[in-house]
């Protein structure tokens, strides 16, 4: 691990029989893993490139077991690791060596479907897509759908504020999310929000979610839930230049138009997909770009007339509208199964995960092409356009000596151009600690300290979840000290409390 991480506390280490025992007490039966070979399957997440294995696994199935769990490590001062599916590209969910991981896995049960108020109450374990097939029978959907949906868990979208193709119109998870469970580190249970869209006070919902397991452990999840679009079609349109299938994103947006969906893919991606999938996707393309326009039929029918106008204006060189949703979900197909295609063309690859301004796209994609060549890796694009959330996807081989490290550098520099470019460092992945060590590029130290002090709010001791987000840990009480400069309090008439 190239990876600098909190160092295992031996005095925990050391009393590993008894904290076990202690587990067992609290979750019986199958609740605790503790056996090296039975451990392995939580050494990493979706980051592969990094990998630790815990001290002890438990599996709590109700929100009681999660309390005295975290009561209890609380007590005794032993960090603690949430995690969901698994599926985090950050390293969000990476066990620590003297550290408790917490799975979520058993908590797969959706509570309540409620039409009339349009929501869901689920527990975190439930899949992303499974909360969409439980409601289509009434024309309902739920509108964040990351590429991993089939797998990944609505808690894990919760710590990571997950989005998906359909983001541009509907929203990340924080726009769906309405109401929450939380267990705090002291295993003091807490309900935010609710059914209602407006809760007075705090927007303590808008912090908890992309908290990526800092703060608590979520237990419940209330979800927004939309009728399904009268009507949705896609197209699927060729460009001979990247630049110019940039230049069409933005002249769509710019003309008013909020597609559904709007994708983008480069060569290298587009062939990898297109072996994988056989989606019909043209191969003598430099970029495809994928948009979905959904609504009444009429409105979709003048959509479409007007995106192929822009389109034409912009240089395409082919353009295929879906005459069907078996068309269309087609087109979908290779998009959502990027990821796993590119796996079959190179023995491994980082997928990166990086914000800028629409119009930056072009020289985002030309930057990443000379840090292709620079670093002599190979790079295949797929992102959200319609966003500009990129997902480049560095190709290495883990058994050539340095190339692990050169994908990574190849990877931080891809953040850093997001950042110079007038973006951010991630768009949904979260930072975890694939991104830890870049915050100083995006946050200042004040910043950062800011960051911290809300964290120490929720949890004092620094147990839950650390060595993620932040690139320097600190006490919470080095964070509130006053300083006394000359045996003078600054500001003397500032009550203190």
């Amino acid at each position: 691990m190239s990876i600098m991480m909190p160092a295992a506390d031996q005095a925990v280490l050391d009393r590993r029989g008894e904290i076990v025992a202690a587990l067992r007490a609290i979750v019986p039966g199958e609740g605790v893993v503790d056996s090296a070979a039975e451990m392995l399957a939580y050494e990493s997440d979706g980051l592969t490139a990094y990998r630790q294995p815990p001290m002890v696994v438990v599996l709590p199935d109700t929100t009681e077991q999660v309390a005295k769990v975290l009561k209890y490590c609380h007590a005794q001062g032993i960090k603690v690791v949430p995690r969901g599916s698994g599926t985090s590209l950050s390293g969000g969910a990476l066990p620590l060596a003297d550290g408790v991981l917490l799975g979520l896995g058993k908590f797969k049960r959706i509570r309540e479907i409620d039409f009339d108020n349009r929501v869901v109450v689920t527990e975190p374990g439930v899949t992303n897509l499974a909360i969409s097939q439980a409601v289509a029978h009434a024309g309902f959907y739920y509108a964040p759908d990351p590429s991993s949906q089939i797998a990944c868990s609505i808690g894990g979208n919760v710590a990571e504020n997950s989005g998906g193709v359909h983001c541009l119109k509907y929203g990340m998870t924080t726009n769906n999310v309405l109401g929450c469970e939380i267990v705090l580190m002291n295993g003091e249970i807490l309900r935010i929000g609710g059914k209602s869209a407006e809760n007075a006070g705090y927007d303590l919902m808008g912090i908890i979610t992309g908290s990526e397991g800092l703060l608590g452990v979520v237990t419940e999840i209330t979800v927004r839930i939309l009728r399904k679009p009268e009507t949705a079609r896609a197209l699927m349109v060729g460009f001979a230049e990247v630049e110019a299938a940039g230049e069409c994103v933005a002249r769509i947006i710019g003309a008013g138009i909020i597609p559904g969906g709007m994708e983008m893919m480069d060569k290298p991606a587009i062939h990898a997909a297109e072996a994988f999938v056989h989606a019909g996707y043209p191969l003598d393309v430099e970029a495809l770009l994928i948009i979905e326009l959904d609504g009444p039929s009429v409105e979709v029918d003048e959509l479409i007339t007007r995106v192929e106008s822009i389109a034409k204006g912009c240089g395409s060189v082919t353009l295929q509208i879906s005459n069907s949703e078996a068309e269309r979900n087609l087109f979908w197909a290779g998009r959502k199964a990027a990821f796993p295609a590119v796996g079959r063309i190179s023995p491994d690859y980082l997928c990166m995960d990086g914000t800028i301004p629409r119009g930056a796209l072009p020289k985002a994609l030309a930057r990443i092409r000379d840090l292709s060549e620079k670093y002599g890796l190979g790079v295949a694009n797929v992102f959200h356009a319609g966003d500009g959330n990129l997902h480049p996807l560095i190709l290495y081989d883990a058994n050539k000596p340095g190339e692990i490290e050169k994908a990574e550098a190849f990877g931080a520099d891809i953040l850093r151009c997001c950042v110079e470019l007038g973006g951010v460092l991630t768009g949904e992945h979260g930072v975890g600690i694939e991104k830890r060590d870049l915050m100083g590029e995006m946050f200042t130290e004040i910043d950062l300290n800011q960051q911290q002090r809300l964290k120490c709010a929720f949890d004092a001791k620094g147990l839950l979840n650390p060595g993620k987000v932040f690139p320097t840990l600190h006490r919470c009480a080095e964070l509130g000290r006053v300083h006394v400069h000359a045996g003078k309090l600054a500001f003397p008439d500032i009550p203190r409390f």
